[in-house]
């Protein structure tokens, strides 16, 4: 059986190949796709077959996964992610390709959360390709919050319009472990999975874990949406990035990423990480 990922050159991609890996995959079999041709060289180098991709050349794309069984689709970074997803299941769906799993968001069909709405147009691209699929609602991944950890650290406050919304995260190994399961083990075609960590954490709680983890006193300033725009405008942020991020927080306030179903850990097979050991590794 072949696995293509497409996206293999970054965070998540790698993290999955290794969990392919651990769990006994031969190399030969997964096909690593991606543009960062020094870093398809070096998964070559462990005996990966790797492939350069164009998504606007579907055609060319196509051809990339003859024969390929099944295939991951790491969903790109926000922008015209919707047309290159698009470009990608119309790739595969020429190809024959007999699984797509998709790495979608949080109950992107329903949240609140605007960043997901790609996602869910992605979802629907998909079911209407009639390609057997599977998604994966990505929560939140805890690295994404080391650099409020960086500034608990350096400056011993953590400061954002978040207040009491609760975040369920995970680090981002353990969803490439969940990939990895979904692509190696059978029957999860037709199903989408909520991905989150098991328990939903608010900032005061991660300010006394970052504490705690450096030995420090650290402490959380909870802004107002309005104080928080001004505080990214003077750090020199443009108007559009600081009204995102705005937003973003605003939706995780509303508790957008506090859903904790469990099939994370399910998935895995175990806990998720606790947000403690995570931090403790930033350290």
């Amino acid at each position: 059986m072949t696995l293509a990922i497409i996206g293999a050159t970054g965070k998540l991609g790698a993290l999955t190949i290794d969990a392919l890996l651990d769990r006994g995959v031969p190399a030969g079999d997964i096909l690593a796709l991606g543009r960062n041709a020094d870093r398809l060289a070096e998964l070559g180098d462990r005996g990966l077959r790797t492939a350069t991709i164009d998504l606007d050349d579907v055609e060319g794309t196509a051809k990339t996964l003859d024969g390929v069984d099944k295939l991951l689709l790491v969903s790109f970074g926000p922008g015209d992610r919707v047309s290159q997803h698009g470009r990608a299941i119309e790739a595969a769906r020429n190809a024959g390709v007999l699984h797509l799993v998709y790495t979608s968001g949080l109950e992107a069909p329903t949240t609140i959360l605007e960043l997901a709405a790609d996602h869910k147009a992605t979802e629907e691209l998909i079911t209407a390709s009639g390609i057997p699929a599977t998604f994966l609602r990505n929560g939140w991944y805890t690295e994404n919050h080391l650099q409020d950890f960086t500034g608990a650290r350096e400056r011993g406050v953590i400061a954002n319009s978040i207040g009491d919304g609760r975040i369920a995260t995970a680090p981002r190994k353990d969803f490439a472990e969940a990939a990895a399961v979904v692509l190696s083990t059978p029957g999860h075609e037709g199903k989408a999975y909520e991905l989150s960590g098991d328990t939903a954490w608010s900032f005061d709680e991660f300010t006394a874990t970052a504490a705690a983890a450096l030995g420090t006193p650290v402490r959380y300033e909870a802004l107002t949406p309005e104080q928080e725009r001004e505080q990214l405008l003077a750090a020199g942020l443009d108007e559009g990035t600081a009204g995102f991020l705005v937003t973003l927080n605003a939706n995780m306030r509303d508790g957008a990423m506090a859903p904790t179903s469990g099939d994370l850990a399910r998935l895995i097979g175990r806990p998720t990480e606790p947000l403690a050991t995570t931090l403790r590794t930033w350290v």
